[in-house]
């Protein structure tokens, strides 16, 4: 249980940081119905763990030593995220909600949950680096329970997001909402921008 525990405070302070997940979390809450918006947490939360788990068991040194792979994950992970951003942008003046009208298709979530989880080699990079380390601490009996509080403390914090942010939509004005959305379209396109800019410069 005290692995568990400990597992959840380093998940809390991994997720909390404002970034790409983050991002996408909010902006969906505002923009869904509850049932939507938690529909669409557990997909990113799925994607999240796996990254997580990835991180934590190693793989993101394949990447890292891997300079092609980086540079195609890089590549199609920044298109995608433009991708992502200029669709935020694109319906940001029409914002309407409780509406089948902001509505993604299965795939397009499950894609979109993928690429803010995945499409920074760097995180991967980052993360393995952490829980690596964090790793090599535990005993064989506590790495189970570890990277189980972990992913939980995730799915508390993107779940605890969706239901405060949905339920405070309501007491916002809608053109709140629309600024919303745009800072968040604008600054997910500037990350997708990034991650092409630093994948162009592995090029050169």
């Amino acid at each position: 249980m005290l692995t568990l525990l400990k597992g959840m405070m380093i998940g809390f302070a991994f997720i909390a940081p404002i970034g790409m997940q983050n991002l996408y979390v909010f902006n969906n809450a505002v923009n869904h119905k509850l049932k939507r918006a938690a529909f669409y947490v557990v997909l990113v939360w799925l994607a999240d763990a796996l990254f997580s788990m990835a991180a934590f068991f190693g793989m993101g040194a394949i990447i890292s030593a891997n300079e092609l792979i980086k540079l195609m994950v890089m590549l199609i992970g920044g298109a995608l995220v433009i991708w992502i951003g200029y669709g935020i942008l694109r319906g940001a003046n029409s914002v309407q909600l409780n509406d089948q009208h902001n509505e993604l298709t299965v795939q397009k979530a499950i894609v979109s949950a993928i690429v803010v989880s995945w499409a920074n080699p760097q995180a991967l990079i980052d993360g393995s680096l952490m829980l690596g380390a964090l790793r090599g601490t535990l005993a064989h009996h506590e790495v189970w329970p570890f990277i189980l509080g972990v992913i939980t403390a995730s799915f508390i914090w993107f779940m605890s997001i969706t239901i405060i942010m949905n339920r405070l939509k309501e007491r916002l004005p809608k053109k709140a909402l629309v600024w919303v959305n745009i800072i968040s379209g604008i600054i997910v396109v500037v990350y997708g921008g990034y991650l092409l800019v630093e994948a162009i410069g592995m090029l050169l």
